[in-house]
């Protein structure tokens, strides 16, 4: 074997483990990521629901009453970004990991 195939198929090598762990990294992040977009949703959809409370138009009261007990879990996340709320540009770059 040649020395150029030596060193191309050395690259190649290489090459692959590296994009490997950038996958690696990229998936485990995605979770996160996800999770952290999950929570915003349920914070907005309580935010639409229980809007009248902040001055948002919200739909009907009928709907909101029938809507609460299954929003206690958004409830909870509301409650807890009540306490991110000074900071919300640090929680995301928490969440994107920017130092």
């Amino acid at each position: 074997m040649s020395m150029a195939a030596h060193l191309f198929t050395a690259l190649c090598s290489r090459l692959r483990r590296v994009w490997g762990t950038m996958d690696e990294v990229a998936r485990g992040k995605a979770v996160e990521t996800v999770e952290y977009e999950v929570e915003e949703l349920e914070n907005i959809f309580a935010l639409l629901v229980l809007g009248v409370f902040v001055g948002i138009p919200s739909p009907p009261i009928q709907i909101t009453m029938d809507l609460m007990p299954e929003m206690e879990h958004e409830c909870a996340v509301m409650l807890a970004k009540v306490s991110t709320a000074h900071d919300p540009l640090g929680e995301l770059f928490s969440v994107l990991d920017i130092d």
